[in-house]
C-alpha cells in the first residue's frame, strides 16, 4: 500500500542566469585582451615610378655637410643649387644622410627644401658610437 503518490517525471528547468554571467565574463575578457586595429600597420605604396631599383637606376645619395652644403658623389653645392640640378635632371627621389658632426637644424633645412621642391627624401639617422 502506497500512501503518497509518485510525482510525475518532468524535466528540470535549465537555469539561464549563470550561463549569461559566464558569457558576459568571457565577452569582457576578449574585449580587454584583443586589439581593434593592428598596431604594426603597414601601408604599401602602389604607385609606379619611372626610376626605381627594379629599373636599374639607382637613387642618388645626398649628404648634408656641417656647413649646410649638400654633397652628391664628388660634387658639393649649396642646397638651392643642388635642388635646381636635381630638378633639371628629373630626379624626384633621393636618399638623404648627414655627416657625423652635422647639426639637426642643417638637416631639417635640407629636408624641408627638398620636400618643398617636390623631391621625396628617404633618410636614416646616423648616430655616433655611444649615443642611443
Amino acid at each position: 500500500m502506497q500512501l503518497v503518490e509518485e510525482r510525475p517525471a518532468r524535466p528540470l528547468p535549465i537555469r539561464i542566469t549563470p550561463l549569461i554571467d559566464v558569457v558576459f565574463i568571457l565577452l569582457v575578457f576578449f574585449m580587454v585582451t584583443s586589439r581593434l586595429l593592428p598596431l604594426d600597420y603597414l601601408e604599401l605604396d602602389n604607385q609606379t615610378r619611372t626610376s626605381s631599383a627594379t629599373t636599374g637606376e639607382p637613387v642618388p645619395e645626398l649628404t648634408v655637410l656641417t656647413d649646410g652644403k649638400i654633397r652628391n658623389d664628388a660634387q658639393t653645392l649649396p642646397l638651392a643649387d643642388m635642388i635646381r640640378q636635381l630638378q633639371a635632371s628629373g630626379i624626384t627621389e633621393v636618399k638623404l644622410a648627414t655627416s657625423a658632426e652635422t647639426a639637426l637644424s642643417r638637416f631639417t633645412t635640407a629636408l624641408t627644401g627638398l620636400t618643398n621642391a617636390g623631391i621625396e627624401s628617404h633618410w636614416k639617422r646616423q648616430t655616433t658610437p655611444g649615443q642611443p
